[in-house]
């Protein structure tokens, strides 16, 4: 406990008393003057001591007030406040080898690496705005690209039960390549030819360019510069043969992957719900349609 002013007081008062006391018998006189004096020693190392304990609990009472003022606050008081340095994000991305790709394209790939969403497995990104194919390892490095033929009409999504239907009874205006992500692997078609199966519900498949009407130039349109020379198919992704055959299937072979198609008449996030901007938004799990603004239009 403390000693206060007031038992301060009273110690001096009774030492006091017993100095006039030593100092009448002269035997004690010498004895009672140390005792005194190293009393009063004491007394005065206890005031100070009382100070300080005052002083810590003003303290306590009122904390330093630079302590609850932010920086921008500080700043305009001229107190210096230290903060924190942000830590630097580290965000995966995908490795294309310096192959030209598209803004989407680019910003996909690199969601996929940074978010995971792939899984572990091999992938590959159909951009139908510049009708091209990348194929990924699962790792992210890019394995191939090649130009490829998607379907005649633009389109985001499937017509109900068109797997189901005859290559003649589909109209043009079906025609349709569906955006989204789908878990893809490797398989037959009716004809017994080996294709990537994309979305097996709807008959969408990824396989060699088909050659067998010439009227379509298939072949011709493949080499177009011209991305909307590529657009002819009922809804399957055609490639040339050669990376069908070097790229895809080793890619895929036992195992099997996911196929993200970008959309072409909405937004990335509008397909993809999970999907964010890699450079803006790493860490913050954000889901906002970050690309509204871009929403790909044809000329």
């Amino acid at each position: 406990m403390p000693i206060r002013h007031g038992q301060l007081e009273k110690i001096g008062l009774c030492l006091l008393a017993v100095f006039w006391r030593a100092k009448r018998s002269r035997s004690a006189c010498s004895l009672a003057a140390s005792i005194a004096k190293g009393i009063c020693l004491g007394l005065m190392a206890v005031s100070f001591n009382l100070h300080q304990v005052a002083a810590a609990e003003n303290n306590a009472q009122f904390p330093n007030p630079v302590s609850l003022l932010s920086a921008s606050q500080a700043a305009g008081t001229r107190l210096t406040v230290k903060t924190q340095p942000a830590v630097a994000p580290h965000p995966e991305r995908a490795n294309f080898g310096g192959e030209h790709k598209s803004d989407q394209t680019r910003h996909m790939a690199d969601w996929v690496m940074d978010s995971g969403d792939n899984r572990g497995m091999p992938f590959a990104i159909i951009d139908k705005m510049d009708a091209k194919v990348f194929v990924f390892d699962a790792q992210g490095r890019l394995r191939g690209a090649a130009p490829a033929l998607l379907g005649l009409t633009r389109g985001d999504y499937d017509v109900p039960g068109i797997g189901d239907r005859k290559l003649s009874d589909i109209r043009p205006e079906e025609r349709t390549t569906p955006a989204g992500r789908f878990v893809a692997s490797l398989g037959y078609n009716f004809k017994g030819k080996d294709v990537l199966w994309v979305d097996r519900k709807n008959a969408v498949s990824l396989h060699r360019v088909i050659t067998n009407n010439p009227k379509e130039r298939r072949l011709e349109r493949l080499a177009s510069p011209t991305p909307l020379e590529r657009r002819i198919s009922y809804g399957c992704i055609n490639v040339p043969a050669k990376f069908f055959d070097n790229v895809v299937k080793p890619a895929f072979t036992g195992r099997s992957g996911i196929v993200y198609v970008l959309p072409e008449t909405l937004s990335i996030s509008e397909i993809f719900k999970s999907y964010y901007d890699v450079e803006l938004s790493r860490g913050r799990g954000t889901t906002a349609n970050l690309y509204e603004h871009t929403r790909p239009r044809f000329q």
